[in-house]
């Protein structure tokens, strides 16, 4: 009998050829590093010449089968996003809609991306029905908690089915096999990729003369440390008087930036431009300087790559995957605290005005560490 053919080979005939289904809750019209990476992920095996699906849940009134402009086809099950942009878990309602798509597709691998319920139920379903399963972790849990303890047991139960692990960084793989009590060996480390091309340093970058402009582009939720920037935004203005910032990203706590600017009178020092489409981020973040990274948890920042990629000098937390990265001389690395990475800014804003560092030599870097052709 014929070996089952890779499927990171290139499809020469119709034996070769794999039906693939990538099943998330986080996709677009959503924005995000788990949104881009399915994206990506799809149009790499699309090229390779397998036939690519998306299942994700509705967005507002997109909902049914939908086409994006370069051939995915993604269906929308009809349930809403209720918490964290992930749907409540449905037990067995999804179960028929699922199998109704898998067998209409004639899939052969189920490709099933973050904590979420249709990537879990998705995992459940397929091992049920036969299918080859991969799991793909983007994020590190916490080991202790209520919660935690809770989301562990049933990732420990679902991922028991799943013939392939794959996490993003050497942090996120050892905290998958820790919380779902799994031998490391069974964890396949597979850093995301980058588009180095749609990211480059910009000839004539729209940085205002006279200015340092700080660029921060991430969701503003509490775990990517959007109360951090609240603590530090106002102490870097009052002792940087030529620093601006400019801050991409939606989430609950942007009200809490709404109010600090306003509470500290920088509304002309601080530019709030809401959820940015990925397709614009190089725009945005060649207008900077500087990328500032918050996170209290990473398993692996995607948007730290892109920065690199477009000239700026990273500032970041060193938390979970992050280290992991870079060369320790490509980034700036410090404790998720306020008072820490205050003192790092304090550092690299008088070497940034003095100075530009080696853009070219740190977009090739990235570029021949993270392609997709690799």
């Amino acid at each position: 009998m014929a070996a089952e053919p890779a499927i990171g080979e290139a499809a020469t005939g119709a034996s070769s050829r794999h039906s693939i289904a990538l099943c998330c809750d986080f996709f677009y019209p959503s924005i995000g590093g788990v949104e881009s990476h399915v994206h990506q992920l799809a149009q790499g095996l699309l090229r390779l010449g397998h036939k690519v699906i998306v299942v994700t849940h509705r967005y507002s009134s997109r909902t049914g089968v939908r086409w994006l402009a370069s051939g995915l086809k993604v269906y929308h099950v009809p349930f809403p996003a209720v918490y964290d942009g992930s749907m409540l878990p449905t037990a067995v309602l999804l179960m028929p809609l699922l199998r109704d798509i898998f067998e209409r597709e004639s899939v052969t691998v189920v490709h099933a991306h973050a904590l979420c319920t249709i990537s879990l139920e998705a995992v459940v379903l397929a091992a049920l029905m036969g299918y080859r399963v991969v799991y793909t972790e983007h994020s590190n849990f916490g080991l202790s908690g209520v919660l935690d303890g809770s989301l562990n047991l049933l990732s420990r139960a679902v991922l028991a089915h799943a013939d392939a692990l794959i996490s993003v960084s050497r942090s996120c793989a050892a905290n998958l096999a820790q919380r779902c009590w799994l031998p490391p060996s069974r964890v396949h480390v597979i850093p995301n990729a980058v588009d180095a091309a749609h990211f480059q340093p910009a000839v004539c970058n729209v940085r205002p003369a006279g200015r340092v402009v700080i660029v921060v582009l991430t969701r503003l939720v509490r775990r990517k440390g959007a109360l951090l920037l609240t603590q530090l935004i106002p102490e870097v203005c009052r002792r940087h008087a030529d620093v601006h910032f400019v801050v991409g990203g939606e989430g609950p706590k942007r009200s809490a930036l709404e109010a600090m600017r306003e509470r500290h009178g920088l509304c002309g020092r601080i530019e709030l431009l809401g959820a940015v489409a990925h397709r614009d981020a190089p725009a945005v973040l060649t207008r900077g300087h500087i990328f500032l990274n918050t996170s209290l948890t990473e398993a692996f920042c995607i948007a730290i790559l892109e920065a690199v990629c477009c000239g700026l000098t990273v500032v970041s937390t060193n938390v979970g995957g992050v280290p992991e990265l870079l060369p320790a001389h490509m980034l700036h690395l410090t404790e998720p605290t306020a008072a820490a990475l205050l003192s790092v800014l304090d550092d690299v804003i008088p070497t940034v005005r003095r100075t530009p560092h080696a853009a070219v030599a740190f977009h090739d870097e990235v570029a021949s560490r993270y392609s997709w052709h690799r």
